[in-house]
């Protein structure tokens, strides 16, 4: 059995999106890269609820999850992914464009994993993307029984 290693992108600025999709794809990560559009649809993704309900069990092998969303903002996702036994092993980058220090530590004491502030620069925001995905797909051990097996 192959192990299964999606990424679940947190993200509603389309543009980003692509940027973070054609970073990951330099290093053939974005074969399996599930986009949700707000924290209400990652939430759902992550306990298979509404249109995700017939999606394999399993969680991804990391989580990039923009702060700033609609219906359910990032920090109130990673506090209930955090929160939550089946769920809080899985790896959580933010991914966003605030330097808030409350932000930030708020982030960090919610037990996230990296936060990386979006580059301006677009060359720049896409090694910061390539450069998290090899790292938590490629690099990274996970913890036992976290991922799927397809």
């Amino acid at each position: 059995m192959k192990t299964f290693k999606r990424i679940l992108l947190a993200e509603d600025d389309l543009k980003d999106v692509e940027l973070t999709i054609n970073a990951l794809n330099e290093h053939n990560l974005a074969n399996d890269i599930l986009v949700v559009r707000d924290g209400a649809e990652a939430l759902d993704y992550l306990y298979r609820r509404g249109a995700f309900a017939q999606e394999p069990d399993g969680n991804p092998i990391v989580i990039l999850l923009d702060l700033k969303m609609p219906k359910v903002d990032g920090i109130q996702v990673l506090r209930q992914i955090k929160s939550d036994k089946n769920l809080q092993t899985i790896p959580v980058v933010i991914l966003t464009s605030s330097r808030e220090s409350q932000d930030m530590q708020t982030c960090y004491q919610l037990g996230v994993n990296a936060y990386v502030v979006k580059p301006v620069k677009f060359s720049d925001f896409v090694e910061a993307v390539r450069e998290i995905g090899v790292f938590w797909a490629l690099i990274n051990e996970p913890p036992p029984n976290s991922a799927r097996k397809s």
